[in-house]
């Protein structure tokens, strides 16, 4: 998956829901509607989730020092992290209450013609912002489905503006439904379970981005498919009898480091070694290009002995 593919959509969501929650604003202020505020909110989190998300990228590309050798590539899984626990999760939490105090005390709608605008209005733009994410969610996912490409992205801006996305649209059906039982049937009350609805929703992403983001923070392998490429490229330099363990880390969502234990030859001399070493090294970077750390042990094969 690019980042520069990720960059796009987040810069893309960002544009649609600054404009979204002004709008949703400026709907509650005339109908005093419950689901509108919880939408404006839903889109306020969004559009700070998409700046951090920005941050952190920024953040990221600082060079590798002293403190940290590996640089700085999972500030990214990081910003994710933030975003999934602190945005998401305060604006579910406080939809859920918002719908609540809703059921509990009522009140008409005035103006819902504002509602309903808006509302269509931010389907279509969301709809503009989620196809740009699944464009370039496509370029990449291959015949994966998209929640097995969420979770096996490493890449944390993606996968987060595509649950946001898709979060926001079922977000704006549920408060259509809601302020239009209220109108239709005069209760109040449809209007608080439109947010509390919302608030949910929001809180079943939150939960699983908390825990695809803690994952990647604490650290995940390469994808099957490039641990099998860097196993055929090592496996391909003649001097190198056998793999005798390979371990993989992203040390950032375009960085990975391999370490490898590989068994040669008792009677190979050190220039030997090094040779294969090396022949593996470009071998590997050749097959599975983020491989930016490798790490080479030589030893005797002793099980063939």
């Amino acid at each position: 998956m690019s980042t520069e593919g990720g960059t796009r959509a987040v810069l893309a969501a960002l544009g649609a829901n600054l404009g979204i929650a002004a709008a949703k604003f400026v709907a509650f202020a005339f109908t005093g509607s419950s689901s509108m505020l919880s939408e404006g909110i839903h889109s306020v989190a969004d559009s700070a989730n998409q700046v951090l998300l920005l941050v952190g990228g920024r953040r990221a590309r600082r060079r590798a020092d002293k403190a940290h050798q590996f640089g700085y590539g999972r500030t990214r899984y990081l910003y994710g992290f933030i975003v999934a626990v602190v945005l998401f999760l305060v604006g579910g939490l406080f939809s859920v209450y918002e719908g609540v105090h809703k059921i509990q005390h009522p009140e008409p709608l005035s103006s819902p013609q504002w509602a309903f605008g808006v509302l269509l209005l931010a389907i279509v733009l969301e709809g503009l912002s989620f196809r740009t994410a699944m464009r370039e969610a496509n370029k990449s996912r291959g015949g994966r489905s998209l929640l097995r490409f969420v979770r096996d992205a490493r890449q944390p801006e993606l996968p987060v503006v595509l649950l946001e996305d898709a979060g926001a649209l079922i977000g704006l059906l549920l408060a259509l439904f809601g302020v239009g039982m209220a109108e239709l049937t005069g209760d109040g009350r449809w209007d608080g379970v439109g947010s509390f609805a919302i608030g949910a929703l929001l809180i079943v992403i939150a939960v699983f981005l908390t825990v695809e983001m803690g994952s990647l923070l604490v650290g995940e392998s390469a994808l099957p498919a490039q641990e099998a490429a860097i196993r055929g490229a090592l496996e391909s330099v003649p001097d190198i009898d056998r793999i005798i363990h390979l371990r993989t880390l992203h040390v950032g969502p375009d960085e990975l480091l391999v370490a490898a234990k590989i068994a040669v030859g008792r009677t190979d001399s050190a220039r030997q070694v090094a040779d294969a070493i090396d022949a593996a090294e470009l071998r590997v970077r050749e097959a599975v290009p983020i491989a930016r750390y490798i790490f080479l042990e030589p030893d005797v094969d002793r099980v063939r002995e």
